[in-house]
């Protein structure tokens, strides 16, 4: 009887036909290592940067009117898209008239005229019927002006913050306690917090938690925080212990919008910042990237805001205008032998190319950093994500 079973394979000591299956299997590893060394570089090769900001004429809209009386809800944006294929491209378009009072403000009622000069088109201001009671009324040029995108959508951004820059966090005070020993605080409460200095009572403060870490995806440093706004808090005064100042002062919360606890930090509320900023491109080269989308949505859409990893030490500034870009997929260039071709040993030499980048949209600066800032999305073409890069127009 034989020594193997029936169906049990026979191995001999050498077998030409299995070294050449490990041999095969060799070679198809090798391969899928070789594709993914090469898809991986050319993944890492980073994009080319967009070109530079349009120059020469410049080019109006095919339908810019000759003549358009400003509306209320009107923003300057809004205006400079009815005249401008590009629109930040505004201050070459603009005419200052020196003979009229507060010529950089425009308000509902005023008349813009399409005129040329020297054979370049040029926008002059007429100040309309205003909705004023009289001349004197506007001792404030932005008490009725349009301004550059609309300030309701970012108001909250302007006063309340939603991002904390790195080297203002640890220097927030924040709050060790709540009056009576209470784990949670909300309207009517107290609390005692550390580092209120130099402030006198009735100071309002809005109370944030820093939640999400913000990272640069170049160099991986920390930027900063989002912040989740909790409230708003008013400085009572400082507190004492048998009758001795203490480091510790005591607020009372005004407003909760969400629970209050320990560790939450305080911002001092600003004024309310301008928005009387023009749309403009950058003078320096801008190559950021979006590192968060504010209220945590995965896309991002007109009138939508986000933060991007440039700010004031990069040039930036309120009103300048930049692209986003999405970055397309990786495709193999078969050189024309189409899907079904053979690509055993061929794919040793298959090129993996990165499709062009595709414009996704345009944003407009409203609030700087030192290495960050608050943007608000124009327009949008398609959906703008978080890691898409921003660039020059």
């Amino acid at each position: 009887m034989s020594k193997y079973s029936r169906g049990e394979r026979r191995i001999h000591p050498y077998n030409p036909r299995d070294t050449r299956v490990r041999q095969g299997n060799f070679m198809k590893l090798l391969v899928k290592i070789l594709a993914l060394m090469a898809l991986s570089a050319c993944l890492m090769t980073p994009p080319a940067i967009a070109g530079a900001a349009p120059t020469g004429p410049l080019k109006l809209a095919a339908d810019a009117p000759e003549t358009y009386v400003v509306v209320r809800g009107d923003t300057l944006w809004d205006i400079s898209g009815r005249y401008l294929v590009h629109p930040w491209r505004w201050p070459e378009l603009w005419k200052v008239n020196p003979s009229i009072k507060d010529p950089h403000w425009i308000y509902p009622g005023d008349i813009l005229h399409l005129i040329w000069v020297d054979g370049q088109p040029q926008l002059s201001l007429e100040r309309g019927n205003t909705v004023t009671l009289s001349p004197e009324v506007r001792t404030s040029p932005l008490g009725n002006a349009i301004t550059a995108i609309p300030y309701d959508i970012i108001a909250a951004f302007m006063t309340k913050p939603s991002v904390v820059a790195i080297d203002e966090a640890d220097a927030l005070p924040y709050v060790v306690a709540l009056r009576d020993r209470h784990v949670i605080g909300g309207t009517g409460d107290q609390i005692y917090a550390r580092g209120v200095t130099g402030s006198e009572p009735g100071r309002l403060y809005d109370v944030v938690r820093l939640e999400k870490k913000l990272t640069d995806p170049v160099d991986h440093s920390a930027l900063g925080y989002m912040a989740v706004y909790n409230g708003r808090v008013r400085l009572l005064g400082q507190g004492t212990v048998d009758r001795e100042p203490t480091e510790l002062a005591t607020l009372a919360i005004t407003n909760s919008a969400r629970e209050i606890v320990e560790g939450d930090r305080l911002v001092a509320d600003e004024a309310e910042l301008k928005a009387d900023f023009i749309p403009h491109s950058p003078d320096q080269t801008i190559d950021g990237q979006i590192i968060a989308v504010v209220n945590g949505i995965a896309t991002v859409g007109q009138y939508q805001v986000v933060v991007i990893n440039r700010g004031k030490a990069h040039g930036l500034e309120p009103g300048h205008v930049l692209i986003s870009w999405q970055r397309s997929d990786v495709a193999v260039d078969r050189k024309g032998r189409g899907p079904g071709a053979q690509r055993e040993f061929r794919s040793l030499i298959t090129k993996h190319v990165q499709l062009p980048d595709e414009r996704s949209g345009s944003m407009m600066i409203f609030k700087t950093y030192d290495k960050m800032s608050y943007a608000l999305m124009m327009t949008s073409n398609t959906s703008a994500r978080v890691n898409d890069p921003v660039r020059n127009p």
